[in-house]
Parts: structure tokens; C-alpha cells; sequence
């Protein structure tokens, strides 16, 4: 585990609590809707989150009848997560715990932000291995003018890496992977940058 993997853990270790009783945000609750709506009419019914936090998406997929895993590096995520009756185990993306073409589907929200350009590559070729040909990868992000590093307002230590992509960035460094479709962005009041959307199809 690199550096910066271990210090989000920690962050996520501390923070598990806090952020499992923050509100959700609308629009991205609308599109996990959508994104349900979508499994369920294309008979998608095993679905992998990556950075699955403390099972706040993974409730809703899982009422909605789909058979849901996650993983996150955050023990004390992944025990809140287990605690509402979710299948959720510590495993970090760069190197996930199961086996080829496992899943029909994926939904990461806010995680692939801390991971380097650098590594994203490597990091999506793990994922696309572990889902099915033509599985769609729902994909959430906040987005910024390309830097890459610490997050300065963080309030504790230690702080969080974050890397902040354009649009174009995101876009360029994601299509090697698959086909996007129905990219969005909206505004968000609690963060400078805009957040970002999209579904990612593995060939």
C-alpha cells in the first residue's frame, strides 16, 4: 500500500461515523436512480462499488434487488457497511479479491480522486478485469485544473491526496478503457470544482 493509501485510510478510519450521517447529495442520488433503472431493465444484477464507504449507495442498490459487494480501504467503513447487512470487505482497487469477469456492473463515487494519474491507468485496468465484456462502470468525481496532492483543508492530520482533473483530463485518460456515455456535471456548494458523471462501458 502506497503512502498516500495509507493516509486515507487512516482519514476514513477517523471519519467513518461522521460522514455515515451526513446528507447524501441529490443529483447524485437522482443518478444512482437512473443508474439502478439501467441494471435493472439490461438484467444486470451483480454489482461491485469501489470505495464503498459505509454502505449508503449500497443499501439503495441492495433494496432494489441487486446482489451488491464493496470494497473500501477503511476498516471501520467496511464494519458499519457490514453492520446493515451489506457484503463489503477491505481491499484496495489496485488489487481487488476476485476473480475475472466476476461482476456485471460497478459504481465508484468520489474514490478514483485519490488516486495519482500516474496509477489511474493501472488502477482501471484492475477493475475492467474483474467485470464482464460490455458491463458499465458508474463513475463519480470532483473536479479541478488538473494538480494533483495533499488536500491543504483538511482539518486533521493526516491529509487526503487528491488528484483534480478537468473535464478533458478525465475524459482522456478514461477512454482507453471503454466507451463514455451520458457525461454530466453539476454544481456543488460544500466544494469548489463542479462534480462529475459518467458511465464507462468495458468493450
Amino acid at each position: 500500500m502506497g503512502n498516500y493509501e495509507r493516509d486515507l485510510t487512516t482519514y476514513y478510519d477517523r471519519q467513518a461515523e461522521v460522514r455515515d450521517a451526513r446528507t447524501q447529495d441529490p443529483q447524485r442520488e437522482a443518478k444512482r436512480s437512473e443508474f439502478i433503472e439501467h441494471l435493472k431493465a439490461t438484467r444486470r444484477h451483480d454489482l461491485l462499488e469501489i470505495g464503498c464507504g459505509t454502505g449508503v449507495d449500497g443499501l439503495a442498490f441492495k433494496a432494489a434487488g441487486i446482489r451488491y459487494t464493496g470494497v473500501d480501504l477503511s476498516e471501520a467503513s467496511v464494519r458499519i457497511a457490514r453492520h446493515k447487512q451489506l457484503e463489503a470487505s477491505v481491499a484496495s482497487a489496485r488489487e481487488l479479491p476476485f476473480a475475472d469477469e466476476t461482476f456485471d456492473a460497478a459504481w465508484t463515487m468520489s474514490t478514483l480522486l485519490h488516486v495519482a494519474n500516474a496509477d489511474l491507468y493501472g488502477v482501471l485496468t484492475e477493475i475492467m478485469r474483474v467485470l464482464k465484456p460490455g458491463s458499465p462502470l458508474a463513475v463519480g468525481l470532483w473536479s479541478g485544473s488538473d494538480s494533483e496532492g495533499i488536500n491543504a483543508a483538511d482539518d486533521q492530520e493526516p491529509q487526503r491526496f487528491f488528484s483534480r482533473r478537468s473535464d478533458e483530463t478525465l475524459l482522456s485518460l478514461f477512454e482507453p478503457h471503454g466507451t463514455i456515455r451520458d457525461f454530466s456535471t453539476w454544481e456543488h456548494g460544500q466544494d469548489p470544482g463542479h462534480y462529475q458523471y459518467f458511465i464507462i462501458y468495458k468493450p
